[in-house]
């Protein structure tokens, strides 16, 4: 299957528009159908010595978190090992509500809702955080824009990891019977579009461009995903 990407019909709607909060309710639940919260758990467990964190909280940033319910549900699970973080959650809309951040806090970590363009913070910022993730972000990018955001990435963190839609026939016919689970049209027509524009085999491998040295994992995680990691060595 060649990558095609295509707009996707909640980009464009407004943060409070009834159809873009029931399609964000739809993706909550295939977050968890998908196992997302698992995934990145895994790959942050075989990866954090990687991430050079000692008793110091370690330092966050997700990257597109939209409602910052997918940060929160892998807060409650390292939370439960002792692991605590400052949280930077960073999305073009304002969509992370009080209860959210209420839910942060009791478990004793500080976050921060950011609203901007990725790319432009990204550009902007000046530190380097021990960690930084994405979850349904990477697809939205053609190849050449993606590899300038993986270039910036490379600059601003030690580990990377990222989790996408798979680009195959089992995820493709798949994304064609979510209105059997109950999901919008918006859900319905923009999980279509995502697996076309998912990723397969080594392709953000092949985008990843460092002048230091990175270990590259890439692989597919379940049946409708795909999970890159990058660690920095030295």
């Amino acid at each position: 299957m060649r990558r095609v990407v295509e707009p996707e019909i909640l980009d464009g709607l407004s943060p409070v528009d009834p159809q873009a909060e029931a399609s964000r309710r739809d993706l909550r639940r295939l977050n968890v159908i998908m196992g997302h919260s698992g995934i990145l758990s895994r790959a942050l467990r075989r990866h954090l010595e990687a991430a050079r964190v000692s008793s110091r909280p370690l330092r966050v940033v997700e990257l597109g978190a939209g409602d910052g319910t997918l940060m929160l549900r892998l807060a409650r699970r390292w939370s439960a090992t002792g692991l605590t973080a400052e949280v930077t959650l960073l999305d073009r809309q304002n969509l992370v509500s009080m209860e959210t951040h209420r839910a942060f806090a009791a478990l004793d970590w500080s976050v921060e809702s950011v609203v901007t363009d990725v790319v432009t913070w990204l550009e902007q910022s000046s530190s380097t955080v021990d960690l930084m993730l994405t979850n349904l972000f990477l697809h939205h990018f053609q190849d050449n824009p993606l590899r300038a955001l993986l270039g910036l990435v490379a600059k601003k963190t030690n580990l990377f990891i990222a989790c996408e839609p798979r680009r195959s026939p089992v995820a493709l016919t798949a994304s064609r019977l979510l209105g059997l689970m109950g999901c919008n049209a918006v859900t319905r027509h923009d999980a279509i579009v995502s697996v076309r524009a998912g990723f397969a085999d080594n392709e953000l491998t092949a985008l990843w461009l460092s002048e230091t040295p990175w270990e590259l994992s890439e692989h597919s995680a379940g049946l409708f995903s795909h999970c890159f990691v990058a660690t920095r060595h030295g």
